[in-house]
């Protein structure tokens, strides 16, 4: 078990390492989402380039990066503990993506994507709770924050065996969130218009 456990932690982060802002990005001819907008390889970003369609698409796959890795290791049996492991890999692939010399983004949707499997009450609640913040607020980073913040005490409702995995993988988006907290609190966070 302890190899196939190891194994599954370097395909989730493999897995995770696949930018899909990047190559959606390219695929439409946009520029590198990188190195323009907020310079995060995110479907918020996408979308300010782009509009709809690629970041749609950007979020789908950056979704199916945590869901593949951490719903194949669910059905080998691998315990709550360690399938929270692979989650967090997949996260960490995409913030330090192998292949796009280590410059991913946040890591929201993956994260949403590898508690799908384990947990999809909590990922629909997890949903809900972003939208509503985002809705109110016009301001993607703090939906974010606002709802993985939320997500350990969802998660000890719902699934409490998972509440550690959870607990890891909200503390990882909230340290790559510290630049947006910081614009937060100044008031200089970039809002998307409704018009947008």
């Amino acid at each position: 078990m302890g190899g196939l456990i190891v194994l599954a932690i370097v395909v989730a982060y493999l897995f995770g390492s696949i930018s899909s802002a990047v190559l959606i990005c390219k695929l439409f001819g946009l520029p590198d989402p990188r190195h323009t907008g907020s310079n995060n390889p995110g479907a918020t970003n996408v979308y300010r380039l782009g509009g709809k369609i690629p970041a749609i698409l950007t979020l789908f796959f950056d979704v199916l990066k945590g869901m593949i890795p951490v719903w194949g290791s669910y059905f080998l049996d691998i315990p709550p503990l360690f399938l929270g492991l692979i989650a967090v890999a997949a996260c960490i692939g995409h913030i330090f993506p192998l292949y796009f010399h280590f410059r991913g983004g946040k890591a929201v949707a993956t994260a949403l994507g590898a508690m799908f499997p384990v947990a999809w009450e909590m990922a629909l609640l997890l949903i809900f709770t972003w939208l509503v913040v985002f809705r109110i607020s016009r301001v993607s980073s703090l939906a974010a924050i606002i709802t993985v913040s939320l997500a350990p005490f969802y998660a000890y409702w719902i699934k409490p065996q998972y509440t550690v995995p959870v607990i890891m993988i909200s503390a990882l988006i909230i340290w790559r969130h510290q630049s947006n907290i910081s614009r937060l609190r100044s008031g200089d966070e970039q809002r998307i218009r409704r018009n947008s």
